[in-house]
């Protein structure tokens, strides 16, 4: 199964979430997990993740390896089983990027938990701390979901 993260820029938020799925898909044995992530935006293409999101991940002991931010294109989007925005903007930009087809693979992080809230953008709140526990509860509650149900079951 392949898993994208997207937020606006893909230097704070998406790259959290995604290391933060690569560790709990790890502990979990789930070697069947791709996840990656990527912008929906050209702000910050070509950068390296947020010395914020970098002290999260340090400071929770999640591993996390050097990148550079890229855009999601339609084309690229076809390959992912779930393609998952932080916010309601990232959530209506992919369902406009995306084909007819794809819009089913889209879903906002917070939902697998049962929260109807959305993950604030640490670039603008300074808030990191706020935005780990917020990505933690949302991939914990997803890989829960994906241990449970079919991949056409999941909300």
């Amino acid at each position: 199964m392949k898993i994208l993260f997207c937020c606006h820029g893909n230097i704070c938020r998406s790259p959290m979430a995604e290391f933060v799925m690569k560790k709990l898909a790890a502990e979990a044995g789930r070697d069947d997990l791709f996840v990656e992530s990527a912008a929906l935006h050209t702000d910050e293409i070509g950068n390296d993740i947020h010395p914020g999101t970098r002290a999260q991940l340090r400071a929770h002991d999640v591993p996390f390896v050097p990148r550079a931010a890229w855009l999601l294109t339609a084309n690229r989007a076809k390959a992912y089983d779930l393609l998952i925005g932080m916010d309601e903007a990232n959530v209506a930009d992919l369902r406009r990027l995306v084909g007819p087809a794809d819009r089913g693979k889209v879903r906002l992080l917070l939902a697998f938990a049962g929260l109807d809230r959305t993950i604030d953008d640490p670039w603008y709140t300074g808030d990191f701390d706020a935005t780990y526990r917020d990505v933690r509860v949302g991939c914990t509650a997803l890989l829960e979901k994906l241990a449970q149900a079919p991949l056409s079951r999941i909300s």
